[in-house]
């Protein structure tokens, strides 16, 4: 009996040790990024119906949806600065019209916080849409305009074609108001390789030339260039989200983004103290 209970013994201190182990890997493998979890779950929709997210019958956030924005070289570029992205980080060795592949660096570190310049006034880098051109509704393959330009459809990009991309109207150019008024969105972007270039009278933009592709972040915080020039626009802190986890997201207008004078009044390069409520609607 003796020799039975050390036996015993033996057996159960095996059994602890592999169990603690077993604990330590589940907590590695259940340390992963919240916010492409949550992300996800608001897209594919999520089993638990405590959670938050989902209705707990595997449907999709009805509130869930990513601004729609554009960024040119001023923000996004190999060898800018804060970031000196290599050719490659960027897409810059691929970008073509109509190039919609997930800038490498981007595709590569989910989770990662990044901080991008924005620009000067008069020279901006980020830029929103506040409808969406008929033309591009028809252009399809989708219904939605924003969708079938987001895809590189007939005439936005598809084989080269871009004859729907000039004097887009209400390109409007983002200051530092509109800059702040973006601070914790959801945001999915079409990236260029050059300047997006704007008139003011009207207010339209010229979206054609090469691409160097999408990408998906999330704006933490804005705030003023402190080493920059007078008319630098303040840098943006992002986190950077998996673009497959929001890419089917419903994509969203700005809808009351502030429409700068001309190219350069206001000279808006603060972010203001309290920051305006930012207009969203459904990007039809």
């Amino acid at each position: 009996m003796k020799n039975s209970k050390s036996f015993y013994r033996v057996i159960l201190s095996i059994l602890l040790a592999f169990s603690l182990s077993a604990c330590s890997n589940d907590d590695d493998v259940d340390n992963v990024d919240d916010v492409t979890d949550d992300l996800t779950d608001d897209v594919n929709g999520s089993d638990d119906a405590n959670n938050g997210s989902g209705d707990g019958n595997g449907d999709p956030d009805p509130d869930a949806a990513a601004v729609f924005v554009l960024i040119d070289e001023e923000s996004i570029d190999n060898g800018n600065e804060p970031n000196d992205f290599s050719e490659t980080d960027v897409n810059d060795d691929i970008s073509a019209i109509g190039q919609r592949d997930v800038l490498a660096y981007f595709s590569e570190n989910p989770g990662e916080e990044i901080t991008l310049y924005t620009g000067q006034t008069g020279d901006e880098a980020w830029f929103v849409l506040k409808e969406i051109p008929t033309s591009w509704d028809e252009a399809g393959p989708n219904e939605s305009g924003a969708r079938n330009f987001l895809e590189a459809g007939p005439g936005l990009g598809q084989d080269e074609t871009e004859d729907l991309l000039d004097e887009v109207p209400d390109v409007t150019p983002l200051r530092a108001t509109g800059l702040a008024m973006l601070t914790g969105q959801t945001i999915i972007a079409v990236v260029f390789d050059s300047d997006i270039s704007i008139n003011y009278d009207p207010l339209e933009g010229n979206l054609q030339g090469e691409n160097l592709g999408v990408v998906a972040f999330e704006v933490l915080n804005v705030t003023e260039r402190a080493d920059g020039s007078d008319s630098d626009l303040p840098s943006v802190n992002i986190r950077i989200l998996d673009y497959a986890a929001v890419e089917a997201l419903q994509l969203n207008l700005f809808n009351n983004a502030p429409v700068p004078e001309s190219s350069s009044e206001p000279e808006d390069i603060t972010p203001p103290a309290t920051i305006p409520d930012i207009e969203l609607s459904p990007a039809e």
